[in-house]
């Protein structure tokens, strides 16, 4: 082991913390979904050591008006949360209507955003 690495593992004593946010207010302002659904879906379905629901202290979830906070003191994959949300909307059908994108404003937030659909102009629906 070199000196560098077990340097590296004594200064380790600091916590890496991460905050993520799902911003669900266009399909909630809609009533296509309900948030607090969304939020009972990731505490059951967040893994943590292996085990899911089983969130101890490290990971927290917790809901403001049309967003979702996941709060985690050691280290949590963005991506995986994305994954989450997704097999949500899967669940629900709603999948074919809404897509997670990551906000261009901040980069620890995903954004609940409508498919953009353009219709042909000579059909019409009955």
């Amino acid at each position: 082991m070199s000196k560098g690495a077990a340097a590296a593992g004594v200064k380790g004593g600091k916590k890496k913390g991460s905050i993520f946010v799902i911003d669900c207010s266009k399909p909630v302002e809609d009533k296509i979904m309900e948030i607090a659904s969304l939020e009972k879906f990731l505490q059951e379905r967040i893994k943590v050591g292996g085990k899911a629901g089983a969130l101890g202290d490290s990971v927290t979830v917790t809901r403001d008006k049309n967003k979702i906070t996941v709060t985690a003191d050691s280290a949590f994959s963005k991506r995986y949360l994305k994954y989450l949300t997704k097999k949500y909307l899967k669940k629900n059908v709603v999948r074919d209507w809404l897509r997670v994108i990551a906000s261009n404003k901040d980069r620890n937030v995903y954004e609940l955003r409508y498919f953009n659909i353009v219709d042909q102009e000579g059909e019409e629906e009955d």
